[in-house]
């Protein structure tokens, strides 16, 4: 499959960063724009996921066409609801210990890790690229673009014997804002043997397409689901 790189090309009025205009827009068009935004980004670089029916894309949309925001988990004292991180996301630097095993061994093993916050996703973590054994880290071609953070260039991870092709991804020159992110990576927590925060084993974002790390300090609900697309 062809990796996705570029502005959305169409029939229609076009707005910013070469997209058709907002008005003007299928609900499959909103769609693939966001897909620029890491998360949907996987479809357009030749990882297998499964896919999802355009019902799904556009089913928590009310009768009046328009999409419907979820009621939000109360959070408990020490909790954090995902309803209340920012759009355009957030940058947040942790001092949690942040520990990857893969193929029966750490991969990842740091107290340097950021997270980034955005409204109705679960923290996907970044982690320093020097934090990774030699040759666990493989470079491969193909780049997606997300709207807020820039162009992502992807890595396959590989240790032990177990290879997970385009299981993580970085952002060498990000946008303003973003620039911890250009030494650091972020992995997919479902192709990983376990993730664990301060020893807390994550559960990995539903859907396939989104790389959240959900720990007990996080309540939804989580985009990522059937039916919560339009979120």
């Amino acid at each position: 499959m062809t990796s996705y790189s570029g502005s959305w090309v169409g029939p229609g009025p076009r707005g910013r960063s070469g997209t058709p205009a907002i008005a003007s827009r299928t609900p499959h068009e909103w769609m693939v724009r966001r897909a620029r935004c890491h998360g949907y980004a996987q479809n357009f670089t030749g990882r297998s996921q499964p896919s999802v029916p355009l019902w799904d894309m556009v089913s928590s949309r009310s009768v009046s066409g328009v999409f419907r925001r979820p009621r939000p988990i109360k959070p408990a004292p020490g909790q954090e609801s995902v309803w209340d991180y920012p759009r355009p996301p957030r940058v947040e630097p942790r001092a949690e210990r942040v520990v990857v095993r893969l193929g029966g061994q750490v991969i990842v093993d740091t107290t340097d890790a950021v997270r980034v916050l955005e409204t109705s996703h679960p923290p996907v973590y970044y982690v320093p690229l020097d934090a990774f054994p030699e040759g666990v880290l493989i470079p491969v071609g193909g780049t997606t673009f997300c709207e807020f953070k820039g162009q992502a260039s992807y890595f396959t991870i590989a240790a032990g014997g177990t290879v997970v092709e385009r299981g993580g991804w970085t952002y060498p020159h990000p946008t303003r804002g973003f620039e911890a992110l250009s030494t650091r990576v972020a992995l997919y927590p479902e192709n990983m043997e376990a993730c664990t925060v301060d020893g807390e084993q994550v559960t990995f974002q539903e859907g396939g397409f989104y790389g959240g790390w959900i720990t007990r300090q996080i309540v939804g609900p989580f985009k990522g689901g059937p039916g919560t697309a339009g979120w």
